[in-house]
């Protein structure tokens, strides 16, 4: 394995990585229970990318495991799923928290949030987003119950483990370590924690 690129998020923090189609991503909790939420762009039309509800149709299931594609917004495939150390709880249902979000339940002033950490990203990356699509939540725990509501549950990653993606055209991939220090997101302690973004050909 030859590790092209390595960037260490802090928890609430974000990072984005430009990759080239059969190059690899992995996404690692480094110290224990972290979401990182996951967008993706065709690196030359930020008005194509990854797309939660493309994905869940193609497939037809809630979310992608080993060997399963995530899909564009047209439908064509852009990172394939190549490994999962994880329990491979990962959710493809919620929207990436925003100021609103935090508002909502409660917190009073500024709190980062994952919207704005796209927005930063985008910047950064030189790019612009159109809009702001659901991202693919890489740990996090969603529950579906029997009367169809759902419940935000502690992940169950722990340090160490990953998951490991292929990139299937030329991407812009952004990551954000969710900064969600109410809810269970990132579990109950509060806490925010570390994730790693590799880069690596085979």
């Amino acid at each position: 394995m030859n590790v092209k690129e390595q960037i260490k998020i802090g928890g609430g923090d974000y990072a984005y990585m430009k990759i080239n189609a059969g190059e690899h991503i992995r996404i690692t909790a480094l110290e224990g229970p972290q979401v990182a939420d996951l967008w993706a762009f065709d690196a030359s039309d930020t008005n194509i990318f990854l797309s939660a509800e493309h994905t869940r149709s193609t497939l037809e299931k809630l979310t992608p495991s080993v060997g399963d594609a995530l899909y564009s917004n047209r439908r064509h495939a852009m990172l394939t799923v190549m490994d999962d150390t994880s329990p491979g709880t990962h959710d493809f249902l919620m929207s990436a928290c925003d100021p609103r979000r935090y508002e909502l339940l409660g917190h009073e002033g500024y709190h980062k949030s994952c919207a704005e950490n796209l927005y930063k990203a985008m910047d950064d990356a030189g790019a612009t987003a159109h809009e702001l699509p659901s991202p693919f939540n890489t740990f996090q725990n969603v529950k579906v119950r029997n009367d169809k509501s759902i419940a935000i549950i502690p992940p169950k990653v722990k340090a160490g483990q990953y998951i490991e993606m292929r990139a299937e055209s030329d991407l812009l991939i952004i990551i954000s370590a969710c900064p969600m220090d109410i809810a269970d997101t990132n579990g109950p302690d509060g806490k925010t924690r570390p994730i790693q973004l590799q880069k690596f050909s085979q």
